[in-house]
């Protein structure tokens, strides 16, 4: 039976794992069982995906990341080279604590700078931009864009990627797509 995603042949994928068409592993990557990986996906260099993770389509998961069970990414997400997950809040080599791995979600279009950390349990949200080496400890609104240690909200970001820039009366626009924006009660949205 023919493949229908492309995997390098020093990649290692576990049976029992569903690997959507189109997508492609390269060196050295290790796809465990039981984890889920959407169409049109690429997995870098020396990227670990472990069981339970699910990817939607066309996640860009750059080199040196490793996906740990209870993580769940969108469509259209972006991990940056060496970004962090964790999956317990609390780890102690000497305690098996299999059974509290914390749910992670990043939802469509989020992009997660090179080197972060993205503490379990929390949520980062449509379109949200993680800056490089930010370390995420609380939920991230959509559109916002955090940075520091611990992550901090500086400004919005829109859905292509550039800092959105807000009038009076609450409205942006994006200088690329120009597509429009409205802040409101603390939270961005598209205007469609």
């Amino acid at each position: 039976m023919k493949k229908h995603y492309f995997a390098h042949e020093t990649a290692v994928i576990d049976e029992g794992c569903k690997i959507g068409k189109g997508t492609k592993i390269w060196h050295f990557s290790h796809v465990m069982t039981g984890c889920e990986i959407g169409e049109n996906c690429n997995l870098g260099q020396n990227v670990v995906v472990l069981p339970g993770v699910k990817l939607g389509k066309n996640v860009k998961v750059q080199n040196n990341v490793s996906i740990y069970t209870g993580v769940i990414c969108d469509d259209d997400v972006f991990l940056g080279p060496s970004m962090v997950f964790t999956n317990v809040i609390n780890p102690r080599s000497e305690i098996i604590r299999k059974d509290c791995y914390l749910e992670t979600i990043v939802e469509k279009g989020a992009t997660v700078g090179a080197n972060s950390t993205i503490v379990c349990g929390n949520i980062i949200g449509r379109y949200a931009f993680i800056g490089a080496g930010a370390v995420v400890t609380k939920d991230v609104k959509p559109y916002a864009l955090v940075v520091g240690n611990p992550a901090r909200q500086t400004g919005w970001m829109s859905e292509y990627g550039h800092k959105l820039v807000f009038d009076n009366k609450g409205f942006a626009v994006c200088p690329e797509s120009e597509e429009r924006y409205r802040l409101e009660n603390g939270n961005v949205s598209r205007i469609i």
